[in-house]
């Protein structure tokens, strides 16, 4: 910028620097970063990305959700997970088409916004995100606490002698709840990840395939103790229950986000993050549809444990020795999807950092390494904390938020980015440019949602609901019709500008049914997450200089 004689109001300055976006690279650039000191390693084929979104997806959902749901929707239960499968399965394809067409650096959702977007919503997306990552991170810490306890006391002398608050937490003072063996297994877990991609993505590999094997084990013999009435009724609470619950097991298909945030440390991104994202997602769909059916088979539905449902329903038909096998599998769950979640907490903060809106402490990478250590150890103290002297329980009320809006925006990324007009403003007499039209019609598509989410919610008339789907269907006709779209390299995601809008319409949906203290939370760690950026992040952030600090090379040709 060019100094001026009057410097600019406090104001202005704010709203340029917010407005600014991240450059796009060429069209067809297909250049990674080296691994140099400055960058990271690139140790992850395809097979590994798969692991990676499985290990993040594979955890607490299938072995906890899965009952609990069941207790309200039956049987149908299985339909919930087909319906939240599917909708991850468009996010998915949008965060496909961008992994692919940002191959080069770290920051998936908060990347994404920046280029499509500005700085200031990226900042917020990745605040929103990041609070779900950190409380995520403490909450499972805590649960695999539980269950490598419920593990040692298979040895009998070890059998209740255990003190509660070595790993099943005890309670103070009400929201304080102290844990000794969560901030243990976080340590272990943050010293493998210091070490690198290389040891970590072993470990993830291993345990993924161990969980993975020991709940097909769990399907095959669980199919042999079935009874199918008691797959009847399918849907006792009716329909509603059904989309509710879907509501709920969303968030078990989660691992995708992880898989896009490994584009710097994959071999050959532009092919393997789209693979990655989708196999992974497939492979969830199937293993979450058996166990469901299973589970629901085996035991009435009404009668399902709440806190280990597989493992009672097996000990329920004398099966004790596939209850233990569980305990195993849900050990090796929970500690994969804490590893992912870990990592890609340390990319996030990584890629802000490098782009200045973090202190640049935080873009440190290891010269041996190639880890960013500093970013792993602060992800790492953060869920020490919260997972040794928190009870989590409290805050999950206030989870979620961040991954439905990251993938909300996500969405409106693969829109915004393949305008053929991309300018904001015309020199003509309209009042408004085309990409003014189309983010107007994005932001009621996702109003829309929100409003039948909510009428939804609160049993209102149908009719009402029928209103907010009409409109949000005639603002994607507007997208469709008003905008010139053109093809990305590299994968391309089916029925733009639809399939991104019905993506944006579900996930608001999905975010009225939360708790209002979701609500609340959303709004208050807004404006704080505003505040640090005015005083801060405007100060320092310069999205030219993080491209510019790093050597590119150009990829090498992909092997067939």
């Amino acid at each position: 910028m060019t100094s001026s004689s009057s410097s600019p109001s406090f104001l202005s300055r704010f709203w340029s620097s917010a407005l600014r976006s991240r450059p796009l690279s060429p069209a067809g650039d297909t250049s990674v970063r080296t691994s140099s000191a400055e960058g990271l390693v690139r140790r992850l084929g395809v097979f590994d990305l798969i692991l990676l979104g499985i290990g993040a997806s594979i955890g607490a959902g299938i072995f906890v959700v899965t009952g609990t749901v069941a207790r309200d929707a039956g049987p149908g239960v299985t339909i919930s997970f087909v319906v939240a499968g599917a909708s991850c399965v468009l996010n998915a394809l949008c965060y496909a088409e961008l992994a692919s067409r940002f191959p080069a650096v770290v920051g998936g959702a908060y990347l994404y916004t920046y280029s499509a977007f500005n700085e200031l919503t990226a900042f917020l997306v990745f605040a929103q995100l990041m609070l779900d990552y950190h409380i995520g991170a403490a909450s499972i810490a805590r649960s695999l606490a539980s269950y490598v306890v419920t593990v040692l006391e298979l040895i009998p002398f070890l059998k209740d002698n255990i003190p509660s608050w070595v790993g099943h937490g005890e309670e103070v003072f009400g929201a304080l709840s102290i844990n000794i063996l969560a901030p243990i297994l976080l340590v272990l877990l943050t010293i493998v990840l210091c070490r690198g991609v290389g040891e970590s993505s072993v470990l993830n590999s291993i345990m993924t395939v161990t969980k993975i094997l020991i709940v097909v084990f769990v399907i095959i013999v669980g199919a042999f103790e079935v009874d199918v009435s008691n797959w009847t009724p399918f849907a006792p609470n009716g329909v509603k229950s059904i989309l509710t619950g879907a509501t709920v097991v969303f968030f078990s298909y989660v691992g995708f986000d992880a898989v896009a945030n490994s584009a710097e440390e994959s071999k050959r991104p532009q092919r393997d993050l789209p693979l990655g994202i989708m196999g992974s997602l497939l492979v969830c769909v199937v293993l979450y549809v058996g166990v469901c059916l299973v589970i629901t088979g085996m035991v009435p539905y009404q009668f399902l444990g709440e806190d280990a449902p597989l493992a009672e329903a097996f000990s329920s038909r004398g099966l004790k020795y596939v209850s233990v096998l569980i305990s195993f599998g849900a050990v090796a769950g929970l500690t994969t999807t804490l590893l992912v979640g870990l990592y890609v907490q340390s990319r996030l903060y990584l890629g802000l950092g490098r782009d200045g809106l973090l202190p640049t402490i935080f873009a440190k990478v290891h010269p041996t390494r190639h880890t960013p250590v500093h970013s792993q150890l602060w992800v790492g103290l953060v869920a020490i904390i919260l997972s040794g002297l928190l009870n989590v329980e409290v805050l999950s009320h206030i989870l979620s938020v961040g991954t439905l809006t990251g993938y909300s925006v996500v969405s409106a990324c693969v829109v915004t980015l393949r305008w053929k007009d991309k300018s904001s403003s015309q020199a003509s007499s309209r009042s408004i440019s085309k990409r003014g039209e189309g983010i107007i019609c994005l932001c009621t598509i996702a109003c829309c949602g929100f409003a039948a989410g909510a009428l939804f919610r609160f049993d209102a008339s149908f009719l009402f609901i029928t209103l907010a789907a009409v409109i949000a269907v005639f603002s994607g006709a507007a997208l469709y019709l008003r905008q010139v779209y053109t093809d990305p390299p590299g994968f391309s995601c089916p029925g733009v500008p639809i399939v991104p809008s019905v993506s944006i319409f579900f996930n608001i949906f999905l975010f009225a049914q939360l708790h209002y203290e979701a609500w609340v939370r959303f709004i208050v760690l807004g404006i704080i997450t505003i505040g640090i950026y005015a005083f801060y992040g405007q100060y320092h952030a310069d999205p030219l200089n993080s491209n510019e600090s790093i050597v590119y090379h150009r990829a090498p040709a992909e092997e067939e």
